[in-house]
C-alpha cells in the first residue's frame, strides 16, 4: 500500500500509522451531517483522517484530535500541518482518559472511529493492537465524558461493527440514540457496521441505509456523490 494517501483538498501519510486510510473512517466523517459544529473532537485520530475531512465538510470548525499512540500522533501531526487547515486543527497525544480529565472543553460534535475488538485476542503488531482492540472500558468513558464535555444540542457519532454497537446499546443513560445508518457493501449483503448518532434530545429514532458497492468493483451512485468532493478517483 502507498504511504501517500492522495485527496482532493489535502493528503495522508500513512506510513508510520499501524491503521491505515479505510472505508469506516471515509463514511464517518462524511455521513456525520450537523448543523455548522463550531467545535469538534475526534477521538482517536489515528492518520488523521476524519479531523481533516471534517474541517474541509465544516469551514470554520475547530477540531481538536486526541491519539494515543505516538507514531500516530506523530504521523496526525504532520498531516496537519501539511494541509491547507493547520490553523484550525489541534493535535494532543494523550489518553481519552487524561484528554477528558485535563481540559473542561465543550464541543458540538465528538466522533470516533473507535477500537473495536473488544474482549479479542490482541494482534501481534503491539502498534496495530492498540489501534483496533479494546475493553468495554473506552466505551465506558467515551460515553460518560461526552455527557460531561457535549453542548446541550451536541451529539456523539460513532462507527462500529454491529456486535460491538449492541453492546454499546447497553450502555447508554443520558444519552440517546437519534439516528442509525446501516452500512451495506453490497445491495444482498447483510449490514457490517452501523453509524450511531447519539444526543441528548429523546427523539423517534431515524433508521438509514448505505450500499457502498452496487457490484463488485463498481461503487454506487449514492456512494460516489457523497465522496465527490474528498475522493481523487470521483
Amino acid at each position: 500500500m502507498a504511504s501517500i494517501f492522495h485527496f482532493k483538498q489535502f493528503r495522508i501519510d500513512q506510513a508510520n500509522c499501524a491503521m491505515k486510510v479505510n472505508t469506516d473512517g471515509v463514511l464517518l466523517a462524511v455521513l456525520a451531517n450537523f448543523s455548522s459544529p463550531a467545535k469538534i473532537l475526534d477521538v482517536g485520530t489515528g492518520t488523521g483522517l476524519i479531523a481533516l475531512m471534517l474541517a474541509q465538510k465544516y469551514t470554520s470548525a475547530i477540531v481538536h484530535a486526541v491519539e494515543i499512540d505516538q507514531n500516530a500522533a506523530d504521523t496526525a501531526k504532520e498531516n496537519f500541518l501539511n494541509s491547507i487547515f493547520s490553523s484550525r486543527i489541534v493535535l494532543f497525544h494523550s489518553s481519552i482518559n487524561d484528554h477528558f480529565r485535563n481540559n473542561n472543553e465543550q464541543y458540538d460534535l465528538i466522533i470516533s472511529n473507535p477500537p473495536f475488538f473488544i474482549n479479542s485476542l490482541s494482534s501481534q503488531n503491539p502498534e496495530k493492537s492498540v489501534a483496533r482492540h479494546t475493553d468495554i472500558s473506552f466505551f465506558d468513558v467515551l460515553l460518560t465524558e461526552s455527557v460531561r464535555h457535549l453542548n446541550q444540542s451536541g451529539h456523539l457519532c460513532i462507527i462500529l461493527p454491529l456486535e460491538t454497537a449492541a453492546l454499546v446499546k447497553k450502555m447508554i443513560s443520558s444519552l440517546k440514540v437519534q439516528k442509525e445508518i446501516m452500512i451495506y457493501s453490497f445491495p444482498e449483503s447483510k449490514p457490517h457496521r452501523t453509524i450511531m448518532v447519539m444526543g441528548f434530545e429523546t427523539l423517534a429514532p431515524v433508521e438509514q441505509s448505505l450500499v457502498i458497492y452496487d457490484s463488485k468493483g463498481v461503487y454506487s451512485a449514492v456512494y460516489r456523490n457523497l465522496l465527490k468532493d474528498y475522493l481523487t478517483i470521483f
